[in-house]
């Protein structure tokens, strides 16, 4: 039996705490000294890449209240069934295809999060439920570096970040 089923709300509070994440990272590597940095890193690349992660997250919050109850359902066993970790990587990944081609057919949240649900129904599921689905996709990204630029090679600031 699935927890209590995720609603758009808990879809819309994803989604603004992962964009405050977002801004907040900025915020913390703006605040870096110059010299914590790579001279390979591209500022204004990786800032346009928040920016952008931003820009769609505002999107799907624009019509979370569209994604309908079945689907509800399977996010909520997406969140249940399978390591937040996990979910989280392919959640990144969708982003990335956003931010980088501005992939339209990703461009509601029903479409967004119906092909995060398709691409983890091939996953191996955790043999254990932990938590509610409230919780298991609050931790589907960090809220330090949520994104992983810090994990980028041409960074170099991932160190001081710890």
């Amino acid at each position: 039996m699935l927890s209590v089923t995720l609603t758009p709300e808990d879809i819309r509070n994803f989604l603004k705490q992962l964009s405050v994440a977002i801004e907040l990272d900025q915020s913390s590597v703006d605040a870096l000294p110059p010299e914590r940095f790579s001279i390979e890193y591209d500022d204004d690349m990786w800032r346009a890449w928040r920016r952008e992660h931003r820009l769609h997250i505002e999107k799907l919050l624009c019509t979370a209240d569209a994604i309908p109850p079945v689907m509800l359902w399977r996010l909520t066993g997406v969140a249940i069934g399978y390591e937040p970790a996990l979910v989280g990587n392919t959640l990144l990944e969708l982003f990335a295809e956003v931010a980088a081609g501005g992939c339209e057919d990703l461009a509601t949240a029903e479409t967004f999060f119906g092909v995060l649900i398709k691409q983890m129904s091939g996953q191996a599921k955790r043999s254990s439920r932990r938590g509610s689905a409230r919780t298991s996709m609050l931790q589907w990204l960090p809220t330090t570096d949520p994104l992983r630029i810090a994990q980028d090679p041409e960074c170099g600031y991932a160190w001081s970040l710890q």
